[in-house]
């Protein structure tokens, strides 16, 4: 079914900004779609809750909601700049129909989007994704609201304060900071401030780079995409820990002291045997997705535990960890989701949960975050127009079979289109040079196939 989306991607609505679909003009149109969908539940007064990143075209389309979902007579509540995870927690918290993030993510800044959450703080599933196309198809199916019936507008100027309660709650009560250094690169994102407000309150010292956004730096050369100056910083600092976020503050990266990168895969490990020997994991699994390297399923393997993968994205992930009850997900990229807290990726409260067990194991982040070592893996991205036809065509087909079938037993490769950009993935997994042959195998077929 996600395949028939027309807006809709992995995650959420995203698109170079003033570029359908990416206008305020659609932008509207999506509020009051949205707004008529949710406003079926019940006959109370409805609500939504819209937070957003650091881009200055985050203000543009922020007000296009707010006329879309108020002319269908839906109440806004709007938190300004805030993490998505906040966004998915408020809306729980304060009892709303709907949650609204208006982020890309760890796109650029000339990029935008908008994800929407469930009044159960969760994304939405593809079901309800495609009745609200259906509605935006369907203009003359959306009831406007009476003129004495029209929606209200209301900044909530707590909510960055009512996030961090929230994810400091998760840390534990007999627990504290105190003694780390820890550098946090929040990059000039959503979580600018909350991030280093919930170290610092919790007795870190906090030594803060990229937290001065200005509408245009977001992610620029800085954050969870591009740790570089983040490492930097932690060894001209001495500092025992670097933390990096993405734009909107739902992929969190780790460095450690020596200024190496530890990724998504090694959270996973280092979080889940931790979990599973003091009885708090469910279901004996761990849920990542078809691009975590195979060696930290092998790992999980050693510890009598399951490796379960799904599609790209964190919502693909929750889903399958609500199939097998599971509470420990995420991405090699830094999504990761604790379900005991959160109902998506959440950068902040998994640092938490990771400094909480450094605390008590005492030991260095290189000797505690590197619980097995990775495979090799080479990833390449090719721009493209049609990413449905060229995956589909013969000579693509071939080439990856041909490919597969070169790295054997002893690794594997994964060509997908991407939900959130215009390209093709390919990675391959295994030794050199096999790896890097079946990866150009697969990158050249795919030039071809564009001429």
């Amino acid at each position: 079914m996600k395949n028939k989306k027309k807006y809709f991607g992995t995650d959420g609505i995203r698109g170079t900004v003033n570029t359908p679909p990416m206008t305020p003009t659609f932008a509207m149109q999506l509020g009051m779609a949205a707004g008529q969908y949710f406003k079926r539940r019940g006959d109370h007064r409805h609500s939504v809750v819209i937070g957003k990143d650091t881009r200055l075209s985050g203000y543009m389309i922020e007000t296009a909601l707010v006329s879309g979902f108020t002319a269908v007579g839906m109440d806004v509540f709007q938190f300004g700049p805030i993490p998505t995870p906040a966004v998915a927690q408020l809306t729980r918290s304060l009892r709303a129909d709907l949650g609204v993030m208006i982020t890309a993510s760890h796109n650029p800044y000339y990029d935008n989007g908008i994800k929407l959450f469930g009044p159960d703080g969760f994304k939405l599933s593809d079901k309800a994704e495609m009745k609200i196309e259906a509605l935006l198809q369907e203009p003359a199916e959306i009831m406007l609201a009476k003129p004495d019936l029209l929606g209200r507008a209301k900044r909530v100027d707590d909510a960055q304060a009512r996030y961090v309660e929230i994810a400091k709650a998760t840390f534990p009560r007999d627990m504290t900071l105190s003694g780390l250094r820890i550098v946090i690169d929040s990059a000039n994102g959503a979580g600018y401030k909350v991030s280093p407000a919930a170290f610092w309150e919790l007795g870190a010292d906090v030594i803060e780079i990229h937290t001065k956004p200005d509408g245009f730096n977001i992610n620029n050369n800085c954050g969870a995409t591009d740790p570089s100056s983040l490492a930097e910083k932690v060894i001209e600092t001495r500092a025992d820990i670097g933390i990096a976020f993405d734009g909107d503050a739902d992929r969190v990266v780790i460095v450690d002291e020596q200024g190496h990168v530890v990724d998504g895969d090694q959270l996973l490990a280092v979080i889940a045997s931790e979990w599973a020997a003091a009885g708090r994991l469910r279901g004996k699994a761990v849920v990542a997705t078809v691009m975590s390297n195979f060696m930290l399923g092998r790992f999980l393997e050693s510890l009598g535990l399951e490796l379960e993968r799904a599609d790209v994205g964190d919502r693909y992930v929750v889903e399958k960890m609500r199939e097998l009850n599971a509470n420990i997900g995420g991405e090699q990229s830094g999504h990761i989701v604790l379900s005991d807290f959160a109902t998506t990726g959440d950068g902040l409260i998994t640092a938490l949960q990771l400094l909480a067990i450094l605390k008590q194991k005492d030991r260095p982040v290189s000797e505690s975050c590197r619980l097995f070592e990775p495979a090799p893996q080479r990833l390449e991205n090719i721009a493209v127009s049609d990413r449905a036809a060229i995956l589909s065509s013969g000579p693509v087909e071939k080439a990856i079979a041909e490919a597969q079938a070169h790295l054997g037993k002893h690794g594997r490769i994964l060509v997908r289109a991407s939900g959130t950009e215009p390209v093709i993935r390919v990675m391959t997994e295994g030794e050199e040079p096999a790896s890097d042959q079946a990866l150009e195998m697969v990158s050249a077929a795919i030039r071809q196939s564009q001429v």
